[in-house]
């Protein structure tokens, strides 16, 4: 198990890591994890729904997402409530408190039968918990950290953020509040987003294992790979321009000709946002996130994201005045999911699932009109899309309600209906689709529409899926960690 001092030290992606040595060492290995909070969700082959962090995990281990990887899921929309996705099917919404009353020993059972499932499969769990497995004030109702270690005997790491600062610090408070048998079950410390020369690091490091009495068994570096966050949460302050700069940077040498640029609406509850990590890999695209009450400037499209709370969101944009500029706004508009529905004239809640009964008007962008429903839609799908050429596309839906538009002045964008429109000239369109840019063909296809509108030469066509850029990225993980892990302990009798 892995477990961290705080939330953001790199828990995901050291499990990530760890799935992909034992998938090449040749082990049946899995992910796992309890309980998730994210917005960044997956969609199974069997229409369940997971945190996309765990699909990434399960892409490592070289194994097709299963929602026993990730039988709880949590996704913030506001007012302090959370959806609660349990075994894969939204249960209801529902505040902290309400939460932990009604779903703290269904969610325990769902845990427990999930990890007894994937020990039937498989040789290795890798075990993520979630924040810190030392907060004092939520141990009795935790269901992600020290309960699935204890449940479990398993031997666990703890991992530690070097780079802000009081790593060992964090390190030797977290062993503090841990129980005693809790305690004994830390078999091993990484530090992790160490900038600089180990050699600067080693009297701390001697220091931490003479006192706290565990190998230091991991000091890994600084990364700058276009891996997907594990949840938006994590998108706070000043993620925009580090994912700017990130992508600046990978880019820069990559890159000669003219660049377009696609700005994305960083909306306050933007939900699935690995939706454009295609478009951060493609060197010939400089991605802007632009928050509500920033101008959105002169790019060369628009893209509005998913949001878990699209009322919400949309009244954001009236009120911040990003509404009117959208309106105003003369280059191509593209709406996926909750962005889709935000395009059109009007959106209904009949039953407060948003918490705000009624109908409101939309962008009015295109002539769609949508109500929101209780029941929801997961599934894959493989479709064949009619524009700017016709291609066959695959995805995945994650959404409740359904849209309905004019077809006397609105083009269906699938051959499959109520997975997307557009207007007749393409300038705004959207779609239920999530994953869409994962599709290379298609991607290069709609950027080259771009392009010719600039004046500019097309990009090459691109066979395939963004699956490939992925494993290659995970493998560079990989290589780049292994050397920095002792594993041989963690490796003992492979």
């Amino acid at each position: 198990m892995v477990v961290g001092t705080s939330s953001h030290v790199g828990k995901t992606l050291l499990v990530t890591a760890l799935c992909r040595i034992l998938k090449r060492a040749g082990k049946r290995v899995t992910p796992f994890k309890a309980q998730n909070m994210s917005l960044n969700a997956y969609v199974t082959a069997d229409g369940k729904e997971i945190a996309y962090a765990q699909a990434l995990q399960a892409w490592a281990a070289g194994i097709p997402p299963a929602v026993e990887m990730n039988p709880i899921l949590l996704k913030p929309q506001g007012n302090l409530t959370s959806q609660v996705i349990l075994n894969g099917v939204a249960v209801g919404t529902y505040k902290a408190g309400e939460y932990y009353e009604r779903w703290f020993e269904p969610g325990w059972q769902a845990v427990t039968a999930a990890l007894a499932h994937l020990q039937r499969h498989y040789d290795w769990i890798i075990c993520e918990g979630a924040g810190s497995p030392a907060e004092v004030n939520l141990k009795h109702r935790d269901l992600v950290n020290m309960r699935v270690a204890r449940h479990l005997g398993s031997p666990t790491w703890l991992v530690a953020d070097i780079d802000r600062g009081g790593a060992l610090a964090h390190v030797v408070g977290t062993l503090q509040l841990l129980e005693p048998e809790e305690r004994a079950l830390i078999r091993g410390i990484v530090l992790n987003k160490f900038r600089g020369s180990r050699e600067l690091l080693q009297a701390g490091l001697d220091w931490l294992e003479s006192y706290t009495g565990i190998p230091v068994v991991g000091v890994l570096p600084w990364l700058e790979l276009a891996l997907p966050q594990e949840d938006s949460l994590g998108i706070g302050g000043s993620y925009p321009q580090l994912l700017e700069d990130r992508q600046e940077g990978s880019n820069r040498n990559t890159w000669q000709g003219s660049r377009l640029e696609i700005a994305v609406i960083r909306l306050p509850r933007m939900a699935n946002f690995s939706d454009f990590d295609p478009l951060l890999a493609e060197p010939s695209v400089r991605l802007r996130w632009v928050n509500p009450g920033e101008a959105l400037g002169s790019p060369h499209a628009v893209i509005l994201p998913g949001s878990k709370t699209t009322l919400a969101d949309l009244f954001a944009l009236e009120k911040t005045g990003l509404a009117q500029q959208l309106q105003q706004y003369p280059g191509q508009i593209v709406g996926i999911c909750g962005g889709l529905q935000m395009l059109g004239e009007q959106i209904t809640d009949p039953e407060g699932g948003e918490g705000v009964t009624g109908t409101y008007p939309a962008l009015g962008l295109l002539p769609l009109t949508t109500t929101l429903a209780p029941t929801k839609v997961t599934q894959q799908v493989q479709a064949h899309i009619r524009w700017p050429t016709l291609t066959s596309v695959q995805g995945y839906e994650i959404h409740q309600g359904f849209t309905q538009a004019d077809p006397r002045s609105c083009l269906s964008l699938f051959e499959q209906e109520n997975l997307g429109w557009r207007d007749p000239s393409g300038r705004i369109w959207g779609t239920y689709l999530h994953g869409l840019f994962d599709n290379h063909l298609w991607r290069r296809q709609w950027l080259n529409h771009l392009r010719q509108q600039q004046g500019w030469d097309p990009l090459p066509e691109l066979e395939g899926h963004y699956a490939q850029q992925r494993e290659a990225l995970l493998e560079e993980l990989t290589d780049r960690w292994q050397d920095h892990l002792n594993l041989s302990l963690f490796l003992d009798g492979l």
